[in-house]
């Protein structure tokens, strides 16, 4: 029994949103064209179901290079009107067009010249009429039984929000390099961070130069506890790099004579290197089909070593 009141739901739902695609005309791109010359923020609004998907919707905009922010329209009555300025644009959502909270807001953003564009079900009502842009978000019935509750129209509008939020995002040219700024914190933006913001660079980089003797090669190893050190020439561009893995190859091949020799004697010559812009998820992907656990940072401008950067910094970053 649930599951066929499921697969009725989703079917409904599905239904819905083939009828959208359907239906979308040029008022979208009117919409896209409305908030992507708008000066100021987009204010979405919406009371009860229809505000809850508009919290999302404007959410969506702000992450995705669209200033924007969520106004409830009878908190708004209240004194949050402040909150608008001209050059504003709002984008209303209301399925039946007849909300009384939302048509009190009309006065005060005529006065302010915000472009209005209206997502509804009823592209006939008073709010429609009174609109820049209409768009059509109506269905043929709610996938509630009783078909009252708010459940096929709420996925119709979402959907449109996020069409619109990412016909913005691609006609602002958004990069992941923005993506990033907007998210600083969490999976997402960490796996858009670069390789420069946290190899280990300066007095934390292990590094010495090819005429170090082993035992100081040992020291420096051990005091960075990266499992390694680089091998940098005067000018700062990489000799080599020598592992704990190369170290027990050579003392299983030399046993006590390893101590006499220096890092340049004993460096592999041929690193995997990646440069500081390398996104964190990219240089995880490498070392790992790699099968090595420490990787040099060298600009490529000027060849010179930047950082070390070392598998268990990626892993800390929840980048699987």
């Amino acid at each position: 029994m649930s599951l066929d009141s499921a697969r009725r739901v989703l079917h409904i739902e599905a239904q819905a949103l083939h009828d959208l695609l359907a239906r979308l005309d040029a008022s979208f791109d009117r919409a896209v064209d409305l908030f992507f010359s708008c000066k100021g923020r987009v204010v979405v609004t919406g009371m009860g179901k229809s505000g809850l998907i508009g919290r999302k919707i404007s959410a969506t905009f702000s992450s995705t290079g669209t200033p924007s922010f969520f106004l409830h329209p009878a908190e708004a009555l209240h004194g949050d009107l402040g909150m608008l300025a001209r050059g504003d644009a709002l984008l209303a959502i209301t399925y039946g067009g007849e909300t009384q909270e939302i048509l009190n807001l009309l006065e005060t953003l005529k006065r302010l010249e915000m472009p209005i564009v209206t997502l509804t079900g009823n592209p006939k009502s008073t709010l429609a009429g009174a609109s820049d842009v209409v768009l059509d978000g109506s269905v043929k019935e709610e996938a509630c039984s009783l078909n009252l509750a708010p459940t096929a129209s709420t996925t119709v509008a979402m959907a449109l929000g996020d069409a619109l939020a990412i016909s913005l995002l691609e006609r602002r040219g958004f990069k992941p390099d923005d993506f990033a700024a907007l998210h600083p914190a969490g999976r997402l933006g960490h796996k858009l961070l670069r390789v420069e913001h946290f190899m280990h660079s300066g007095g934390a980089m292990p590094h010495v130069s090819p005429q170090t003797p082993m035992p100081a090669t040992f020291h420096e190893m051990s005091a960075k506890k990266l499992g390694m050190t680089t091998v940098l020439t005067v000018d700062g561009k990489l000799a080599g790099i020598l592992t704990d893995g190369d170290l027990r190859r050579l003392m299983e091949k030399h046993g006590g004579a390893t101590l006499s020799m220096t890092a340049g004697d004993c460096m592999v010559r041929t690193p995997q290197t990646i440069a500081p812009q390398l996104l964190a998820s990219e240089a995880l992907n490498l070392m790992e089909k790699k099968k090595i656990t420490s990787i040099v940072v060298v600009d490529p401008p000027s060849q010179k070593v930047v950082g070390v950067v070392h598998l268990h910094d990626l892993w800390t970053l929840e980048l699987i």
